[in-house]
C-alpha cells in the first residue's frame, strides 16, 4: 500500500487552490460590502472597494492555475508509470 497517495499529502497546485480560494472569498465579502449601501440607500463605499471586488476574479484565476499543475504533475506520474510498466514487460 506505499504507492497509495495519502489522504493529508500535499500534491502540487494544492496551495494555489487554497490561496486562490481565500482570495476568492476576501474578493466575495468585498462585493457583499460594495453591494449593500444599494439597498439600504446609505451612502456608497468609495471607489477602492470596488477594486477589492476585482478579488474574486483573480482568486479564480489562480485557483485554476492550482487546478491546471495538479492536472500536469498527474499526467507527469501517469507517463512515467507508463514507461516503468512498459521497461517492465519487455524483459
Amino acid at each position: 500500500m506505499r504507492d497509495k497517495t495519502q489522504a493529508n499529502s500535499a500534491q502540487p497546485g494544492d496551495g494555489l487552490v487554497r490561496a486562490g480560494a481565500l482570495v476568492f472569498f476576501v474578493g466575495a465579502v468585498a462585493t457583499l460590502v460594495t453591494v449593500a449601501p444599494l439597498f439600504l440607500g446609505t451612502t456608497p463605499f468609495p471607489t477602492y472597494m470596488f477594486g477589492l471586488s476585482m478579488l474574486m476574479g483573480v482568486g479564480f484565476v489562480i485557483a485554476g492555475a492550482g487546478v491546471l499543475r495538479s492536472a500536469a504533475a498527474g499526467r507527469r506520474r501517469d507517463q512515467a508509470a507508463r514507461a516503468v510498466s512498459g521497461q517492465l514487460s519487455e524483459q
